[in-house]
C-alpha cells in the first residue's frame, strides 16, 4: 500500500507513518496541501498529515486541505513528540527547523541560546538536513537523526513534556466508513445569524455526544464567513449520530456537509 507524507525521511510524519505502511511503501510530499491532493487525485492510497499539536494547536493547512479536497480520515495516531537539538558542534548561529517545531521549543531556545536566528523550513527533516550541510546551523528533530555527521547536543527540549501530535491516515473518499469511535465533520452553513452556532453545537449536545474539537476556519468566500471543523466522540453508525447529522445539514441548507467518515484512535510511541 503507497502511503504518501511529509517528508524528507526522518520527519515526525514520517515516523508516524510507519504504524501504516512498510518503509518501503512510504513517499514523501514537501507539503500537507500535496498529500491531500495526493489522496484525492488517486496517487496513492493512503497518507498520513498532522492535524494537531498539544502545544501549539492545529495544523491550519491540513484542515484547509481538507475542505478543499474530498478525502476520507480512516484512522487517527497519537504520537509523543520529543525534540533534540542536533549540530555539527556547540558553535552555530541558526536554528532551522518546521513552523511547528520551532514554536513547541521557543521557550528553551530563548533560555539557552537566547543569541541564535531561527528559520522555518519546510520540515524538520529538512532542518537536519541544513545542519549536516553547515556547521553554523542547528535543526530541531528527532533524537535518531543524530549520527557520525551531527552531534546530539540536547535532548527533551520541547517546553512541555506532555508534547504530542495528533496524525491522521487518509484515504479516498470512496473509503469513507461508519465503523469507528470518532467522526470528523466540515460544516459551511453558508448563513450568518445569532445563535447558528448554538444551534450546531447543540444538534450534537442534545444527543449526548461529546465534541472532542471544534475550530472555524475562513471559507475565502467572503470576510467574516467561516467553515467549521468538528470532531464527535461517536461513530456514523450510531444513530444519534446519524440524528444529528440530518440537524446540521438542515442548518446548513444553504451551504453544504461533509462527513469524513468514522474511525478509531491509537497511540504510537516510537
Amino acid at each position: 500500500m503507497t502511503t504518501i507524507t511529509l517528508g524528507p525521511a526522518g520527519t515526525y510524519s514520517h515516523r508516524a507513518a510507519r504504524a501504516v505502511a512498510d518503509d518501503g511503501d512510504i513517499q514523501f510530499a514537501e507539503s500537507m496541501t500535496g498529500i491531500v491532493e495526493a489522496i484525492a487525485d488517486g496517487e496513492a492510497e493512503r497518507g498520513v498529515v498532522p492535524v494537531e499539536n498539544s502545544i501549539e494547536g492545529s495544523v491550519t493547512e491540513s484542515l484547509d486541505a481538507f475542505t478543499e479536497y474530498d478525502i476520507a480520515v480512516v484512522r487517527e495516531i497519537i504520537t509523543p513528540i520529543r525534540h533534540a537539538l542536533l549540530a555539527q558542534s556547540g558553535e552555530f548561529d541558526l536554528v532551522a527547523s518546521h513552523a511547528q517545531a520551532l514554536a513547541q521549543c521557543r521557550e528553551w531556545l530563548e533560555e539557552h541560546y537566547p543569541g541564535a536566528d531561527v528559520e522555518a523550513v519546510a520540515s524538520t527533516a529538512r532542518g537536519v538536513d541544513r545542519a549536516r550541510e553547515d556547521p553554523d546551523v542547528a535543526a530541531i528533530g528527532h533524537p535518531d537523526n543524530a549520527g557520525d555527521d551531527l552531534e546530539l547536543l540536547a535532548e527533551d527540549i520541547q517546553d512541555k513534556s506532555s508534547n504530542a501530535t495528533r496524525f491522521v491516515a487518509i484515504a479516498p473518499a470512496s473509503e469513507r466508513t461508519e465503523g469507528g469511535s470518532k467522526t470528523s465533520f466540515i460544516i459551511y452553513p453558508n448563513a450568518d445569524y445569532p445563535g447558528l452556532l448554538l444551534e450546531l453545537l447543540e444538534a450534537f449536545a442534545d444527543r449526548d455526544i461529546n465534541l472532542t474539537r471544534i475550530e472555524s476556519r475562513p471559507s475565502g468566500e467572503r470576510l467574516g464567513d467561516y467553515v467549521f471543523h468538528l470532531d464527535a466522540a461517536a461513530g456514523l453508525y450510531e444513530e444519534r449520530t446519524q440524528k444529528a447529522l440530518a440537524d446540521v445539514e438542515d442548518l446548513a441548507e444553504n451551504g453544504w456537509v461533509r462527513h469524513l467518515g468514522s474511525y478509531d484512535t491509537e497511540t504510537v510511541v516510537d
